[in-house]
This record gives structure tokens, C-alpha cells and sequence, in this order.
């Protein structure tokens, strides 16, 4: 997987804005979050959406690490990961990138765990997905965790360049 295109500052707002329309058409957290970078990727969105269907709710609605990390971790490890296995420098920077974005969207909201971040938005976590509706998306507080999380992978992969 090659990066097509560099990510320039003003477009950061982009990702985030494209992640959170996705979501707004259904699909999962991760695959939202992911689905901003598949042109980056030289990936359709679809195949994103399929790659990540599994990652939604907490990964399978377990409620644990939210879906907006993991996409986000898919898409820094798919434009950015492409490192020599033996290369333990490589691999450390690149571990140490995941860790600092990650750590970056915990500075915003206190957790990674999808669990804690509805129940601190007083939502019920549920293990089965919801109805999208009006209600859900008002009730619901993942738009905001996909738009940062796809903000930082924007602003982590425009630094490495």
C-alpha cells in the first residue's frame, strides 16, 4: 500500500468531516473513521467498510477499545506501517506514533474504551447495534470520537511527511 497523496494541514478538517459523514450513513465507528483515508491508501471505501465491519461497537459490540481507535490505528498502520519487520528502530517509531495518538484522543476524552465513553455521554452501552434514527444520532456522542480520531491520524500522518 503506497501513500497517494500528502495531507496538507488545511485538509485535516476534511477527514474528520468525511468520517463523520460516513457515520451518518451507518456505518460503524471504526469503519467510518478508517473509510476517510481508503483514497490514501489507493483502497476503495468499500472494501474499508467490509475490512473493519467487525471493529464496530467496542470490536463486536464488546463494548472495549472504541471503534474510532481502531480505525484510526488501521489507517496510520496501512499509510505509515510499512516497515522491515527486522527493523526494530522502525518499528519502535512506529509504535511510539500509535501510542502518541492514541494518547492524544485519551488527552480529549479520558478513555480509548467505548464502554466508559457512553456511559460518561449517559448512554446505555448496548452489545448489539442500534436503530439509526434522528433520536440515535442527537443521543449519541460518536461523532465527536470519529472526528478526533480521524483528525489525528490526518495530523500524525502530515507530520511523517
Amino acid at each position: 500500500m503506497g501513500y497517494k497523496n500528502a495531507i496538507m494541514a488545511k485538509d485535516i478538517v476534511r477527514y474528520g468531516e468525511k468520517a463523520v459523514e460516513y457515520f451518518c450513513t451507518g456505518y460503524n465507528c471504526a469503519q467510518s473513521t478508517a473509510a476517510a483515508f481508503a483514497e490514501c491508501a489507493d483502497l476503495g471505501p468499500q472494501t474499508v467498510f467490509t475490512a473493519m465491519a467487525g471493529f464496530g461497537g467496542g470490536i463486536g459490540g464488546l463494548r472495549e477499545t472504541c471503534g474510532a481507535i481502531s480505525g484510526m490505528v488501521w489507517a496510520l498502520g496501512t499509510i505509515e506501517g510499512a516497515y522491515d519487520p527486522l527493523d526494530t528502530e522502525a518499528k519502535t517509531a512506529f509504535y511510539e506514533s500509535i501510542r502518541g495518538a492514541i494518547e492524544e484522543f485519551k488527552g480529549k476524552f479520558g478513555t480509548i474504551c467505548c464502554r466508559e465513553l457512553l456511559l460518561k455521554a449517559e448512554c446505555i452501552p448496548q452489545p448489539d447495534p442500534s436503530v439509526r434514527n434522528a433520536e440515535y444520532y442527537a443521543k449519541r456522542p460518536c461523532a465527536h470520537f470519529i472526528q478526533a480520531a480521524a483528525e489525528i491520524a490526518a495530523r500524525k500522518i502530515d507530520a511523517g511527511r
